[in-house]
């Protein structure tokens, strides 16, 4: 058996998954709060290597084969908060999360704030989903009070009234956020969700993508000209076999 193909056909499969991210990253680059995805690389253990028939793997002769190994992960840098002009656009600076109720019932996260007023005044997201206060529920405007305005703090005001609060809600352990869609996030076992003590809102601000398309476009370079050098030694290492092979027979 020949290791060596099937470590380059691994890195294959690793450079694949890599450049899978990076084409998401720069399709999604323009999507409001959108997380750059990763791919971390590793080395792994896949054997040993023997060139001496006389090295036995049983006294640790042999040479360790690595292999690569690839897991997708989130960058949650934030992005840019770009004025909009809109009262009901909002960002979070710093960490947290808009949350929200998706259709099943299930809690969902975002930094999103790109929202809307329901018929019945309902705070909602634009694809008409409940926005979330710090305490878990709906919120809900007056219909004659009058301008919209939110303190940094997150607190919702109509004229003098006090409506309540945005919930913003920070997880204890980001790595087990899952992406549902994209900038979208549901919390996964011991993802640990809480709302934050003292937010920081901007009202009539959205935040960018965390997405730098030149270094986007800088990876898919790297990435091609990596395949193309694990494909010409895949192809080297299949002629040096046939030879091989040819002077046997």
């Amino acid at each position: 058996m020949n290791i060596g193909l099937y470590q380059n056909a691994a890195s294959l499969n690793a450079l694949e998954r890599w450049q899978d991210a990076v084409s998401q990253n720069i399709t999604s680059s323009q999507v409001t709060g959108f997380r750059r995805r990763t791919v971390q690389i590793n080395g792994v253990s896949s054997g040993e290597i023997l060139y001496d028939p006389a090295m036995r793997p049983d006294r640790g002769e042999g040479v360790p084969a690595i292999s690569p190994q690839t897991r997708y992960a989130i960058s949650f840098i934030p992005g840019e908060n770009q004025p909009t002009g809109r009262d009901l656009d909002f960002a979070v600076s710093g960490d947290g999360f808009f949350g929200f109720k998706t259709q099943d019932g299930q809690t969902a996260y975002t930094r999103a704030g790109q929202f809307q007023i329901r018929s019945d005044r309902t705070l909602v997201t634009t694809q008409g989903l409940e926005v979330l206060s710090e305490s878990g529920n709906p919120i809900q405007l007056q219909s004659q009070g009058g301008k919209t305005v939110v303190n940094a703090d997150g607190t919702i005001r109509q004229g003098d009234a006090i409506l309540g609060r945005i919930g913003v809600f920070k997880a204890g352990n980001p790595s087990q956020l899952r992406s549902l869609s994209p900038g979208v996030f549901s919390a996964g076992p011991g993802a640990d969700m809480k709302p934050v003590e003292s937010p920081q809102i901007q009202q009539a601000y959205l935040e960018s993508s965390n997405i730098a398309p030149l270094r986007e476009m800088v990876d898919l370079v790297n990435i091609s000209r990596a395949y193309e050098a694990n494909q010409k030694l895949i192809q080297t290492r299949d002629q040096t076999m046939q030879q091989t092979l040819d002077a046997l027979t």
